[in-house]
């Protein structure tokens, strides 16, 4: 069964910077992309960043030279790096994991339960 865990969220001060962590775990055979959506109460997800297995990344537009992506394939973990936080960065941050465990054929997307980030004016 495959997990994903996030770590890192929290309150931090407008201007200031947190690192969003995720590892995946169980029974892992391989892992495609990788990446990071976040939502308010009540509005769709939406994509933060994206990394592919060869290190390939993408952003959304409004986080581009704040946000960094980057993950360990060693240790199935990926990561956001936050800097220059603002306030309508306020949200619940899932990370998600293109994985085909050992115990089948193809890929499927797992999420995480999803992390607090707190940006206070």
């Amino acid at each position: 069964q495959v997990q994903l865990v996030e770590s890192g969220g929290g309150l931090v001060q407008a201007g200031g910077s947190l690192r969003l962590s995720c590892a995946a775990s169980g029974s892992i055979l391989s892992i495609n992309a990788m990446g990071w959506y976040r939502q308010a109460p009540g509005k769709q997800r939406e994509l933060v960043a994206v990394i592919t297995s060869g290190g390939i990344t993408n952003y959304r537009d409004s986080v581009k030279g704040r946000f960094t992506i980057s993950r360990d394939n060693a240790k199935n973990t990926v990561y956001l790096q936050m800097n220059s936080l603002k306030p309508e960065d306020t949200l619940v941050y899932y990370c998600f994991a293109e994985v085909r465990p050992s115990t089948a054929l193809y890929h499927s997307v797992y999420w995480g339960r999803g992390t607090q980030v707190t940006v206070s004016s």
